[in-house]
């Protein structure tokens, strides 16, 4: 009987979360493009593209972010198992191309890509990589468990001892937040890599989190793979939103596998990758 009741008990706490998140996320459609496991998405700088990881098809998929049609492609012809996208302030695109162990460097045309270069040193199964305003490019080596910091394409800087490090994206204050996802937990780094601060355990319950974006304010929104769910995480460190009912789903509200948040405004778009689509929401601030 008590046993019943806690089951109920936590039924109704899952329900009460989802129809929250719900209220303050408006589901406004998904993909139907040809994806493979599509992993993490960034909008290019006029805001005009939205640029996807596509895994499975060793390529960066291109869509419209308003309607999400596939707009074009780039990198099936050199790239394998491509994880993640950046932009650095010229323009320049760097893709961490995963099963070849390096950063593929792109000088960007609109859509059209000329690959100018690559990062190699330190890194083996780059899963995620950073363009930091401060001129350095960090690279998270899910293989190697490492992240390292690139300057002038020289290694500046390496942080050792991680677990399947992802995702790096800027806070606002400049330092670094980073998805250790093989340890359940999100590192606040410095520049210069030294840990500040740790994310893990109650309340986030993080399980295999990945790919992640940071809002002006502070708010952390990452992608909780594993849980099949989306968090949202305020400065102070707060979960003040979650967005997936725990389990594997397909629909508004639900995800199987997420692994790629980008966000701009009050759009968010979120890579549904075990359902190989792209999701998009209008976040409500009130």
């Amino acid at each position: 009987m008590i046993r019943r009741m806690l089951l109920m008990c936590m039924t109704v706490i899952a329900l009460a979360n989802q129809a929250i998140a719900e209220s303050r996320l408006e589901f406004l459609g998904a993909s139907t493009a040809d994806l493979e496991n599509p992993h993490d998405l960034k909008l290019s700088p006029d805001g005009r593209y939205l640029f996807v990881s596509d895994v499975g098809h060793n390529r960066v998929a291109i869509l419209d972010p308003e309607t999400l049609k596939f707009v074009g492609s780039f990198g099936s012809d050199h790239q394998s198992g491509t994880h993640d996208i950046d932009y650095d302030d010229q323009g320049r695109a760097y893709v961490a191309d995963t099963h070849n162990n390096r950063v593929v460097i792109y000088e960007m045309d609109g859509i059209k890509a000329k690959q100018i270069g690559e990062l190699t040193a330190q890194i083996r199964g780059p899963e995620g990589v950073l363009a930091h305003p401060n001129g350095r490019i960090y690279v998270g080596g899910a293989w190697s468990g490492n992240v390292v910091a690139y300057q002038d394409g020289k290694v500046v800087a390496v942080l050792d001892g991680l677990s399947s490090p992802h995702d790096l994206e800027v806070a606002p204050d400049g330092d670094i937040w980073l998805s250790d996802a093989g340890n359940d937990r999100m590192l606040r780094l410095s520049p210069e890599l030294k840990i500040k601060q740790e994310r893990g355990g109650a309340p986030y319950k993080f399980d295999g989190v990945r790919y992640q974006d940071v809002l002006p304010d502070g708010v952390v929104i990452a992608a909780d793979k594993n849980n099949h769910q989306v968090k949202f995480i305020a400065s102070d460190g707060r979960l003040v939103l979650t967005l997936g009912s725990g389990h594997a789903g397909k629909g508004p509200g639900l995800f199987t596998t997420p692994e790629g948040v980008e966000s701009r405004g009050d759009t968010l778009w979120i890579s549904d990758s075990g359902n190989d689509r792209v999701v998009k929401y209008k976040l409500r601030f009130n």
